[in-house]
């Protein structure tokens, strides 16, 4: 028998990767919406299939690539804040949970609009990208901060919608100086 504490660290680590629906080991910071259910599931299907596989593999790129993306879009969000004088909040601001609730019951049809906005009106999200309940919860707070409107005129000039132009990688990375 192997009394090494450390055996299993590796399979710790793969599984703790697993139970991550954003994009590093350990964060508590997704919820169970939609989006995270359905890279939940893209997780479990290609858990069932053979690596050497086709689908697996077609399965595996399609999971890093979809948290690449939220990585993306979460770094956005980070530099529009950060731009706005909340360097030190940023990542508390962006921080969403199972716990998080809508701070006052009347900013949740502002925060809708404002999000909606944001899609239609701006390249701060690729075309194809659902639109995340996580985002409204920021917008509550930003809008309880009164700075949801400065968050949108900061994205469209920052990330203004271009005819055609929807990767994410098109866009400016952040505001000059």
């Amino acid at each position: 028998s192997n009394n090494n504490p450390y055996a299993s660290f590796g399979a710790t680590l793969a599984r703790d990767e697993e139970q991550n629906l954003w994009s590093t080991p350990h964060d508590v910071t997704h919820t169970e919406a939609d989006d995270d259910r359905v890279l939940y599931n893209m997780i479990v299907v290609r858990n069932q299939l053979d690596k050497d596989s086709e689908e697996w593999q077609k399965l595996n790129y399609d999971i890093y690539t979809l948290r690449q993306t939220r990585k993306e879009v979460r770094s956005r969000w980070k530099h529009i804040l950060e731009d706005l004088g909340f360097q030190k909040e940023a990542d508390s601001l962006l921080s969403v949970t199972k716990l998080s609730i809508i701070s006052d019951s009347q900013n949740m049809s502002k925060a809708r609009d404002i999000l909606l906005k944001l899609s239609e009106e701006t390249n701060i999200f690729p075309t194809s990208w659902e639109l995340s309940e996580r985002y409204l919860f920021v917008l509550d707070r930003l809008i309880a901060l009164d700075a949801a409107d400065e968050f949108f005129k900061m994205a469209s000039a920052v990330y203004p919608k271009r005819p055609g132009g929807d990767r994410l990688d098109e866009a400016p990375r952040a505001l000059q100086s």
